[in-house]
């Protein structure tokens, strides 16, 4: 019986190229049937090579590949049941869109009615019945984007590869597109493996994230999981603003960690479990902060500082605050009313203030 936890499953997988160097680095995950998973990092983390050994067009030095229960680690391409969406899209410019989406089938023998029942199907998908005999040139970016998943899903594959599937689009098109591409791929019922080194497009569109660096995964887990509760620095500072104040174990207890830095004594609502002492960082998300011009009184969780400038972005303003031992930290107010932004200028004296739940403790 089919394990739908372990639908894909990685084990173990390394890639040193033949000048030595290591892209991939011993890495195992388990991807469930059904899945958008996307994987998460920086150029050259390994993300793209990790890809390309899942779609055949590079062999793991070890390891293995399974799929559905069937290791293809030695598989060709052609020969494995799945389908990979390029950041280019590469259509066939010389080829209608009805052409592009039929080409694989056609390479594959199917019979004409079949080709023609799956195109149209595939079209209705994407909603581009009506752009059926136009080039690809003749079509937006986004609408170049829909033909060729259109094309990937048409062979019914029973894992589709997506890389840097939106990097084509501009920002606004870009965000209208992802949930366009969720939908798509949740009525299919495709199980999806995406790489993007878009933060905001990983969190918007993957059910899990895995973050990647030096051919590793730091953190695997929900967007939820990644931005709230990251498990290194690393991960903090990748994902979303963070502020990093760093400090020493000044108590730990069961219920309570005190952290001191220079600014102020932290107070987290839990233990960490780290000798007295010890370095540790905190991860303070700008959102998480009140800013103010009186000071709160609370003796934990409270530091003055200076503006050094402000950002309105309209639906936010971010503050940039100096703290009175030098360190800069961000603070975001969401402007919930019509020229919201507290009326502070730079220069400004304020107090900022944060809960005993609103921070995660690093050490690493």
């Amino acid at each position: 019986m089919l394990n739908d936890e372990k639908f894909l499953s990685i084990e173990g997988v390394s890639k040193v190229f033949d000048n030595g160097t290591t892209a991939v680095n011993d890495i195992s995950l388990s991807v469930r049937k059904g899945e958008i998973f996307a994987l998460l990092g920086s150029s050259g983390c390994g993300k793209s090579t990790l890809l390309r050994m899942l779609a055949g067009f590079e062999t793991p030095t070890s390891g293995r590949i399974c799929l559905a229960g069937k290791d293809i680690t030695g598989l060709a391409p052609y020969d494995r049941p799945i389908n990979m969406m390029f950041q280019s899209y590469a259509l066939f410019p010389h080829m209608t869109v009805w052409d592009n989406i039929a080409f694989g089938l056609r390479r594959d023998g199917l019979a004409k009615s079949e080709i023609e029942d799956l195109v149209n199907q595939n079209l209705r998908l994407v909603q581009l019945e009506k752009y059926a005999t136009r080039k690809p040139h003749q079509l937006s970016g986004g609408q170049q984007q829909r033909v060729a998943l259109a094309r990937s899903l048409a062979k019914r594959p029973q894992l589709l590869l997506l890389d840097e599937p939106l990097g084509a689009l501009d920002k606004k098109l870009r965000e209208q597109t992802q949930l366009e591409l969720v939908n798509i791929i949740h009525q299919v019922g495709v199980t999806c493996v995406m790489v993007t080194h878009d933060q905001e497009e990983a969190m918007t569109m993957a059910s899990r994230i895995a973050i990647m660096s030096e051919g590793q995964f730091l953190q695997v887990g929900t967007p939820e999981d990644i931005y709230e509760s990251p498990n290194c620095r690393f991960v903090a500072d990748f994902i979303g603003s963070v502020n990093l104040l760093e400090g020493t174990v000044a108590e730990d207890h069961a219920d309570h960690t005190v952290i001191q830095t220079g600014n102020c004594p932290i107070y987290v609502g839990r233990g960490i479990a780290a000798p007295r002492g010890s370095s540790a960082g905190v991860a303070l998300r700008p959102e998480k902060i009140s800013i103010t011009r009186d000071p709160v009184a609370q003796p934990y969780n409270a530091a003055a500082g200076a503006v050094e400038e402000l950002s309105y972005y309209g639906d936010l303003t971010i503050f940039h605050v100096r703290l009175n031992d030098g360190q800069r930290v961000k603070v975001s107010h969401l402007n919930h009313y019509r020229h919201d932004d507290l009326g502070f200028n730079a220069g400004d004296q304020v107090h900022l203030h944060w809960s005993e739940d609103a921070m995660v403790v690093l050490t690493r």
